[in-house]
């Protein structure tokens, strides 16, 4: 099924989809996103609601083209170490191969990062036996820098259970931060020139205020909470995440692409729905945000809508505020 993409309209009307991260792969964009279920559960803060099981992916030949999905690349049945939550994957390519990124929960309820990989960026993916030695969270996402340098980003409070690593170890009942702590920040490493294990270590990356002071766990308007995402813009390194409770996608930038980063402001204004996901995309020379929001369920949260908007650069770098329904 296709429909011809507008922007700030649903890109997929068929099936549910939210997170999309979105990739240019053989001169057309190519959406990977996580795909909703219909159902009437109860919904919780470590968001029970969210049962995601399988991906599709979608592309599109040109901005205005239509959308295809080319069907289920990957489900959790299909993944030996996986139990349940397939919740926002990422893509890239390397060696001549696609990499497919996904969380899920072990099967003893932690997130891990989950690998597949295939010669179509299409698919179908086949997963690797376990997950990522290392990894935990949720929301990956993975950067090539322009020497070919691998960077994977991770990370999710609350029902991500970021807040349970703190000591370096999973503390099932850690609970959440003191509004007066330092926030906690994206994790991130360099990848291995395989693109299936990591380098080194996740280590926390903080985001900073305007005068280099790590923003806390209080600050909802500005925190990190979930979806980081990194894109490189006239040699600066912007880091684009969600901040959870206060519904905002918002960015900071560094000259490092490990951070640490400095807040400059907010891409996105809220949408309908609780969650707010997205990923930045260059495409023939214009610069694109891919988002979901649930206008399409009428409002519920765990029923989204994949959505795209371009977006624009001040002279200074910064990015223009988009107001997705105005």
């Amino acid at each position: 099924m296709s429909r011809r993409a507008k922007q700030n309209e649903p890109l997929v009307t068929h099936i549910y989809t939210a997170d999309p991260s979105a990739h240019v792969f053989e001169d057309k964009i190519y959406i990977y996103p996580s795909h909703d279920l219909e159902h009437d559960g109860e919904s919780d803060d470590d968001g029970s609601q969210y049962r995601m099981e399988d991906y599709h992916v979608f592309s599109m030949d040109d901005i205005d083209a239509p959308v295809i999905d080319h069907g289920q690349i990957l489900h959790v049945d299909d993944v030996p170490w996986a139990s349940e939550k397939m919740w926002a994957p990422d893509a890239a390519y390397k060696n001549g191969t696609y990499y497919f990124y996904f969380p899920a929960k072990d099967k003893d309820g932690i997130f891990r990062i989950g690998v597949a990989t295939s010669k179509n960026p299409a698919g179908p993916f086949k997963p690797e036996p376990n997950y990522i030695p290392g990894t935990f969270s949720m929301d990956p996402a993975v950067f090539i820098d322009d020497d070919g340098t691998a960077y994977m980003y991770v990370g999710g409070i609350w029902g991500g259970q970021l807040e349970k690593w703190q000591t370096g170890e999973f503390v099932a009942d850690a609970g959440p931060q003191d509004p007066s702590e330092e926030a906690l920040g994206v994790y991130v490493a360099k990848m291995n020139e395989d693109m299936l294990t990591l380098a080194e270590p996740l280590k926390e990356s903080k985001i900073l205020d305007e005068d280099g002071k790590p923003l806390l766990a209080g600050d909802e308007e500005r925190r990190f909470f979930e979806a980081p995402w990194l894109h490189k813009y006239n040699g600066t390194y912007y880091f684009t995440y969600s901040t959870g409770s206060s519904h905002y996608i918002a960015y900071a930038t560094s000259d490092n692409p490990m951070g640490p980063f400095t807040y400059r402001g907010t891409i996105l204004e809220p949408v309908i729905g609780w969650t707010t996901h997205h990923s930045v995309v260059e495409f023939k020379g214009k610069w694109y945000l891919f988002y979901h929001d649930a206008s399409l369920s009428g409002g519920i949260d765990h029923q989204r809508t994949i959505k795209f908007t371009e977006i624009k650069y001040n002279e200074d770098g910064t990015i223009q505020t988009v107001f997705p329904y105005e």
